[in-house]
């Protein structure tokens, strides 16, 4: 919302007649009242492929009437087509923006031309000359592609459109919510909505797990289209997915039957799955288009190419079918195998993170292996605005209805948040075993009951254990607790004076003491399951404001998983230096290269002894990444894992579709080293320290040249980028040969 004068602007609320409107997105026009807010007379651009007969089609009723009797002038522009021919990508600013000074008539064009062109110098000329290049030409095509509509008299008699229908879910909590909260909000309509609207949500601080999934935001131009035939059925393509929207099935063969047919099958690999179906399904309207999918996939010939998203759309209902009809199965992989977790419902699904974001796979694959029972405390940064932004959240819950319970804190106070979050469930299962071990030792406590109570016991500090022993027990509770009208009549019968003394009539149970403690136990159900308690933040949190905090609840010798995902900048503020920016790295408040070498977190945290440390980058070795959350999570005391994550901040000039392939550069270079400390195995006399890196095979020097935020400098600056950039090589190197050395010491005898 901009507005342009010659006197001073006092308007601080947003535009609502304008003289231009642009619709950057196509997806747009069938979600917002756009068209609406153009005055009569005024210039309306949509960024689009469609012809005059297309549009007429795509334009809401209501859009094309308005347009129609108010003479507002209609213009395309495919920005998406030339942005992709000029090499920039997915990048069309430069030619809209240029259209707009077309349109607007806000400058004389050649003077606004002029401009652009110094602006685009100004702020690209550190990328080097083909980035000012593909600007330039970006500016000019922009002036030159713009293309009038000629309005059909027909659009004024348009008849209404059918009223969009909400989606359909079984959760009332979910129905109420969408109607009353999300879909306004999402409509930009949320300031109309009035208080009571939030009073089911307990005042708007609880958000219903899974709602992301209801947004269905087709923001992307492409999607993936699957090749069965060239597919080897490894999954890694899921493994990678930012955003959860590529998921492989196995299908039984009434599954396999009932299924559309836009999903596609294949004959399912593996001993013992010779009469399952496997399909890899895409929620087209949740992909952002990012690429990261088909640029991992290892076939022969690519099984995943990226398509028009109008080509692939029906194959959104192949995913939705997947998801609400096929069951998990044994399908012989194991969670500790990448394929074999891809198998399991992701209860992290359509965050609102970046199109290839470095953060998002790996809590994905958190949520995969512990979500159903599983406690976050989130940071403040860009993993809490992907993750919470009103009005939904990607946390979802799977079909028991159990996910993830998730909450946000402060900077400076996570940690502590996470701390005291799993000390309450510490005390509380500890009073819960008290009441456990009351009731196993009851004298009227039966054999059935007794026994589950007393196998929960033995397993209630072991998730995995815990699961199938935490069913058992509620089971057989509920069966305790239960009766029967054969069983009441005959209780009353047999003791019709015990029957007198201990039956509760308004409540129609038995209220003896057995009966009272099984009932107070099967309240908090919750607890059952051993919980996962994991801290997640970024690395200006970790490293930096946050760090006095994570120090102390690292040294508590708490059970407790921290995940940094280390961006090594403050992402979601714009990009400021932290202790975890790198020698040589531009960002800002280091703007000419940060001076001195990043904060090795991993050291200080394994220099407790009995803290489990692990460093990974997903990209660069798929399963050491698995093994350390697999690791992590199974150590009894405190955890943490730091996560290499690329991000739009770096500058990645292979784009952020190949976000993975840069881990494995960072690797491979020596950049970034990969590691596992376990103090589980010093106490079985083994070396706790394992270098899961090999000694750096690549280019250091190329791999940060391949990154804006490091050869900005070399063309700003290239003596001092010299100095520093040598600084850095010779600190990787100094690095990697320290852990070896630590490693050596560390074996048993030495």
């Amino acid at each position: 919302h901009l507005r342009f004068g010659d006197s001073d602007i006092k308007s601080a609320y947003y535009v609502s007649k304008a003289d231009f409107v642009a619709c950057h997105n196509p997806s747009y026009l069938e979600k917002y009242d756009m068209a609406q807010d153009v005055k009569p007379g005024g210039a309306f651009l949509i960024n689009c492929a469609y012809s005059a007969e297309e549009l007429s089609e795509k334009l809401p009723a209501e859009a094309k009437r308005y347009i129609a009797e108010k003479n507002v002038r209609v213009y395309t522009c495919d920005a998406i087509k030339i942005a992709k021919e000029l090499g920039l990508g997915g990048k069309t600013n430069a030619i809209l923006q240029a259209a707009f000074f077309k349109l607007s008539n806000i400058l004389p064009i050649d003077k606004a031309q002029e401009y652009m062109i110094q602006a685009v110098k100004d702020t690209y000329g550190r990328k080097g000359d083909k980035v000012v290049a593909m600007n330039i030409a970006a500016i000019e095509a922009g002036l030159c592609e713009v293309v009038e509509v000629g309005i059909p008299a027909s659009w004024k008699s348009s008849g209404d459109d059918k009223a969009a229908a909400f989606p359909a879910t079984d959760r009332a909590d979910m129905a109420d919510y969408l109607k009353n909260v999300m879909t306004p909000m999402n409509n930009m309509r949320g300031d109309s909505l009035p208080v009571s609207a939030f009073l089911a949500t307990d005042g708007g601080s609880l958000l219903p797990a899974g709602t992301a999934a209801f947004e269905k935001r087709g923001i992307n131009s492409e999607a993936p289209c699957w090749i069965p035939e060239n597919c080897i059925q490894c999954a890694q393509c899921a493994y990678v997915c930012p955003h959860s929207v590529i998921r492989p099935f196995a299908l039984d063969s009434a599954e396999a039957a009932a299924a559309p047919a836009t999903l596609k099958q294949l004959k399912m690999l593996g001993r013992g799955n010779e009469d399952k179906a496997f399909t890899l399904a895409t929620s087209v309207m949740d992909c952002t288009g990012c690429g990261s999918c088909a640029a991992v996939c290892p076939a022969k010939q690519k099984a995943l190419v990226m398509k028009p998203i109008e080509e692939v759309a029906g194959n959104q209902s192949a995913f939705d079918y997947a998801v609400a009809n096929v069951t998990e199965k044994d399908t012989g992989f194991g969670a500790d195998t990448v394929k074999g977790s891809q198998f399991l419902t992701p209860l992290l699904e359509f965050p609102g993170a970046c199109a290839g974001c470095g953060e998002t796979p790996y809590a994905k694959l958190v949520t995969q292996l512990y979500g159903d029972h599983m406690y976050i405390a989130n940071a403040t940064g860009c993993s809490s605005i992907w993750a919470g932004s009103a009005p939904s959240t990607p946390y979802t819950v799977n079909k028991e209805g159990k996910g993830p319970a998730w909450n946000n804190s402060l900077f400076e106070d996570n940690a502590e948040f996470g701390l005291g979050i799993a000390v309450a469930a510490k005390q509380r299962r500890e009073k819960l075993a008290n009441d456990a071990a009351a009731l196993a030792a009851h004298e009227w406590c039966g054999e059935e009951l007794k026994n589950a109570a007393q196998k929960w016991l033995d397993t209630r500090d072991s998730s995995e254990q815990n699961k199938a022993a935490s069913k058992e027990f509620e089971a057989a509770l509920e069966w305790a607790t239960t009766f029967t009208p054969e069983e009441r009549e005959g209780f009353k019968s047999h003791a019709p004076e015990m029957f007198e003394q201990l039956w509760d009539k308004e409540r129609d149970t038995c209220n003896c003491p057995l009966c009272q403690l099984a009932r107070k136990i099967l309240a908090q159900r919750d607890l059952f399951v051993k919980p996962s308690v994991w801290i997640f933040g970024g690395d200006g949190w970790a490293y930096d404001i946050g760090y006095g905090g994570l120090d102390h609840v690292l040294a508590s010798g708490e059970n407790v998983n921290v995940f940094v995902f280390d961006t090594e900048v403050y992402s979601n503020t714009g990009g400021q230096a932290s202790k975890a920016t790198p020698t040589g790295a531009v960002a800002q408040f280091a703007a000419a290269g940060k001076t001195v070498k990043k904060k090795d977190l991993a050291q200080i945290a394994i220099s407790y002894g009995y803290v489990y440390v692990a460093q990974i980058a997903m990209g660069a070795n798929y399963q050491q990444t698995l093994s350390a959350i697999r690791e992590a999570e199974a150590y009894d005391g405190p955890s943490l894992i730091i996560a290499y994550a690329p991000c739009i901040n770096h500058g990645v000039s292979a784009g952020m579709s190949k976000a993975m392939a840069e881990m494995k550069a960072a690797v491979d270079s020596g950049y970034w080293n990969l590691l596992r400390f376990n103090p589980a195995l010093a106490a079985a006399g083994k070396n706790p320290l394992s270098v899961d890196s090999k000694a750096p095979s690549a280019s250091y020097r190329d791999f940060i040249m391949g990154e804006v935020r490091y050869s900005s400098l070399a063309r700003s600056d290239s003596e001092r980028a010299e100095i520093l950039f040598g600084a850095a090589e010779k600190a990787a190197a100094a690095k990697y040969d320290a852990l070896v050395r630590q490693r050596k010491m560390l074996e048993p005898g030495e």
